[in-house]
């Protein structure tokens, strides 16, 4: 049975009309053409589907679509729209400070992991601008890299904190 689901994707109304059950990352990819959240493992254990919705990071491959009827959607392509209204910009950057981190330190080997760590690391430093290494590895837990790069990653996270609380982005 088809339902009709509403929700604000990065920032722009949307209605689809799909099955409710329908995974998240399915409507995202399939329906509204999103290619940074990713299918990895289908279990919600990898990461790489994450999203925010209402500024909470979740697994969208095992989010029935259902469960965002009137929510705020936020994908990797919607990060620095919602970075800049966070942080009440007049524009946006062209990317979140953890994207540009993440190129700066090299941590991206495959990609494959690249939308989830993105994806989490900007909600932690939403909600805490100084996190320490501890407070980093315990946040990006359950988040895989296959290429191990996760000591680049962390030095991205903390970099991208650095210029947040400096102001510099």
């Amino acid at each position: 049975m088809l339902t009709e689901i509403k929700m604000r994707v990065n920032g722009k109304q949307c209605t689809v009309t799909v099955p409710s059950d329908t995974p998240l990352l399915y409507v995202l990819a399939n329906d509204l053409g999103l290619r940074g959240p990713r299918f990895g493992c289908g279990l919600a254990q990898c990461g790489s589907c994450s999203v925010l919705v209402n500024d909470l990071e979740v697994r969208s491959c095992v989010t029935p679509v259902s469960a965002v009827h009137g929510k705020s959607v936020v994908s990797l392509e919607g990060l620095p729209a919602w970075y800049a209204a966070r942080k009440r910009l007049r524009q946006p950057p062209s990317m979140h400070p953890v994207q540009q981190a993440m190129i700066d330190e090299q941590a991206v080997q495959c990609g494959y992991c690249y939308n989830g760590m993105i994806i989490k690391a900007a909600e932690l430093l939403a909600k805490n601008a100084h996190p320490n290494e501890t407070e980093i590895r315990s946040t990006m837990n359950g988040h895989i890299c296959r290429c191990g790069t996760y000591p680049r990653i962390l030095k991205a996270i903390q970099n991208a904190a650095e210029k947040i609380s400096k102001g510099s982005v």
